[in-house]
């Protein structure tokens, strides 16, 4: 199955190496949020980048892209980087280095946006989910047509993790249902645009 990991550090740096940027990035971003007054207080929040459903595309742009390295909590992050951790490496190494980083903040970018056309006024967003599920929606996008790349496991793994995914944004009040889905579909057409450039 593609999506297990047994590599060393070393290895896992040299194959992934936006995979590790990305989660590097993420891990910095948290620690210099708790450091300079915590996930809990909005003004250090909205400083470091976080989203607030306002008219972004005025001054705020900029937002769309920092607030996917924030995180609302510990357990937010670990969530989303245990997952880019083991999910992220196969489309990377299939993708290329560079095709595979645009999908992501691409991705990312693209959940923001629908995330802030669809969301209440005054609805804090960030996390890293967006992207992640773009590079699900890539996943959907090979697992639809091109099943033969992938094992039997892999394609029930994928399968699971899909539902679950799905199951959970519908059921969870603070997940961002915006982003998850605004991601997903981004992944899945930027994914088939990023081959047809190739």
């Amino acid at each position: 199955m593609i999506f297990e990991r047994n590599e060393d550090w070393r290895s896992y740096l040299k194959f992934y190496k936006v995979t590790s940027l990305l989660l590097a990035a993420n891990i910095i971003m948290y620690i210099l949020v708790v450091v300079n007054g915590g996930t809990d207080d909005l003004e250090t929040m909205l400083r470091f980048g976080a989203m607030l459903k306002v008219d972004l595309f005025i001054n705020d742009t900029w937002r769309m892209f920092a607030s996917m390295f924030l995180h609302a909590n510990f357990e937010h992050l670990l969530f989303n980087m245990f997952t880019l951790f083991v999910f992220a490496p196969p489309l990377e190494r299939a993708m290329g280095h560079l095709p595979y980083a645009v999908l992501y903040i691409a991705s990312g970018f693209v959940g923001n946006v629908v995330s802030n056309w669809g969301n209440e006024w005054g609805t804090l967003s960030v996390g890293a989910s967006g992207a992640i599920y773009g590079l699900f929606g890539a996943y959907l996008f090979v697992g639809l047509f091109y099943k033969q790349a992938m094992d039997f496991a892999t394609q029930k793994t994928l399968g699971v993790i899909l539902v679950i995914g799905i199951l959970q944004t519908f059921l969870i009040d603070s997940i961002n249902q915006y982003a998850h889905f605004g991601g997903l579909a981004a992944g899945f057409v930027l994914f088939w645009l990023l081959r047809r450039i190739r």
